[in-house]
């Protein structure tokens, strides 16, 4: 059932023994679908340069463009929570770069909460947007940004050192002010170990089902591209093949004369 009314950063934060339900979405068509169907978060991913720019890693994309799809996503959302991510090379020269591009997501963006990846290196700038109102969602474990340095797209935290590290970036984002935490490609015992170390919920993509809420982008949720299909995620639907189907359809028609007929003819 869709919620009467708007979830905010603060009553998330109080949902640490519910389950969390987030997709991503990048335009209001999208957008206003997820939100009647009852999610509580869309997150206007930095996945975009992925999924709808066709690149390799979500480096490229700019704080203007994700501004762009913001603004779209907040059109289509009356009940969601609509989260953006900070896109690489926004926060991390300086605090003060952080505040900026923050406050532009919000202001320009129409976005309610920004998410932002890192453990205890970003805390100062976590604890400073708090301070000034801007609610935070935290993001650990692989950590998209960060791709170059882990050598591809991989499992984080197999080793007891690289858990520590996770567990007290977790930590450190928790006392910082963050009301909740993305979880991303770990194992589920160490997902599970965070998940009860802090006091906010954790929304997990790839990290078992422990965790407080799951995310999923929404390309892979429905489908949308039929030649991929990651291990973490589950697929609800087929429309890329259905689209694939569609588009065939109306090409054939075309071509054969049946479309448009006489009742698609303007009079």
């Amino acid at each position: 059932m869709v919620a009467s009314k708007k979830l905010t950063s603060a009553a998330l934060r109080e949902r640490k023994s519910e389950k969390i339900a987030a997709v991503t979405a990048y335009d209001v068509a999208f957008a206003r679908l997820a939100d009647r169907a009852g999610v509580d978060v869309v997150l206007v991913g930095d996945s975009l340069g992925m999924v709808v720019q066709g690149l390799g890693n979500t480096l490229p994309v700019t704080l203007d463009e994700m501004i762009y799809h913001c603004r779209m996503v907040a059109r289509g959302v009356e009940h969601a929570h609509v989260v953006a991510d900070m896109p690489f090379g926004s926060y991390q020269a300086s605090v003060e770069d952080g505040v900026r591009a923050a406050g532009r997501l919000l202001k320009e963006g129409a976005a309610e909460a920004v998410k932002l990846e890192g453990g205890a290196e970003v805390t100062e700038l976590v604890a400073r947007l708090v301070t000034i109102g801007i609610p935070v969602m935290g993001h650990v474990g692989m950590t998209p940004q960060s791709v170059h340095k882990f050598g591809g797209f991989k499992l984080q935290g197999r080793t007891d050192a690289q858990a520590q590290s996770i567990l007290a970036g977790a930590r450190a984002l928790a006392d910082a002010g963050a009301y909740a935490l993305v979880i991303e490609a770990v194992p589920p015992a160490l997902a599970a170990a965070v998940t009860r170390a802090i006091p906010i919920p954790t929304i997990g993509i790839g990290a078992g089902p422990s965790c407080d809420g799951q995310v999923l982008v929404m390309h892979d949720l429905l489908g949308l591209d039929p030649d991929w299909s990651p291990r973490f995620a589950r697929r609800y639907a087929e429309l890329g093949r259905e689209a694939i189907a569609a588009f065939a359809a109306y090409v054939a028609d075309v071509r054969s004369g049946k479309f448009p007929s006489d009742k698609e003819t303007a009079k």
